[in-house]
């Protein structure tokens, strides 16, 4: 992303940022059942990318205490939001955060990891337009043996065509885009990385959640 798409990730979130996840909670489907398979190694690093207001890594902490965990955001105004909600929960030393273009980033410059054992993404990719080297560039962060998890809107292809159309629609007024080939671009991506990749799609293909795993031997 550029110096350009953050500015426009600013101005859209700095207002929303304060009702953000009260009015997400009711259709972004399948955010903690991914935090439910990311199931890190002891003491292990987890890593949300476009972290927004921290509350996924705050559940996903909760879940894992004994991992240590990292966010990074392109929007410096969601992370106003994610240190405030840090700073008043029961981690407040135990998430580290940093603005930084999900495309280029690096986990070492940034958090001084040499690799991470789980990265996730929730709902970001369908934001982001060089999604796929978003993809790229994370799998590239991963350890041998770590994991990237993926939930964000699937094909919607089992819905009814006027739901799915008025969905669509609704979905555009917020600059979200559904991406239709997420499963082929996360099933290249495994195979040039050489990892195993998994997909699956929810009730009504709604939700997509995928998953790429540890290097294959």
């Amino acid at each position: 992303m550029t110096e350009t798409a953050a500015s426009a990730m600013d101005g859209m979130y700095r207002h929303q940022r304060y009702i953000y996840d009260l009015t997400r909670r009711y259709y972004l489907i399948g955010r903690d059942e991914m935090i439910a398979g990311l199931d890190p190694p002891p003491s292990g690093t987890v890593l949300e990318i476009g972290c927004g207001t921290a509350r996924n890594l705050l559940h996903a902490a909760r879940r894992y205490p004994r991992a240590k965990f990292f966010g990074l955001d392109v929007s410096e105004e969601m992370l106003k939001t994610a240190r405030a909600s840090i700073a008043r929960s029961q981690f407040p030393a135990d998430i580290k955060l940093a603005q930084a273009d999900a495309t280029s980033f690096s986990s070492s410059e940034l958090f001084g990891l040499d690799s991470v054992d789980r990265i996730f993404i929730s709902y970001a990719l369908s934001m982001i337009p060089p999604w796929q080297a978003v993809v790229d560039r994370t799998v590239s962060q991963l350890a041998p043996s770590g994991e990237l998890h993926i939930v964000d809107f699937g094909t919607m292809a089992a819905m009814p065509a006027l739901a799915r159309q008025g969905m669509r629609a609704w979905l555009t007024k917020f600059s979200v885009t559904p991406r239709l080939d997420l499963e082929s671009v996360v099933r290249e991506t495994a195979r040039r990385h050489g990892r195993t990749a998994d997909f699956h799609q929810g009730r009504f293909d709604y939700a997509a959640i995928a998953r790429i795993g540890a290097r294959i031997p």
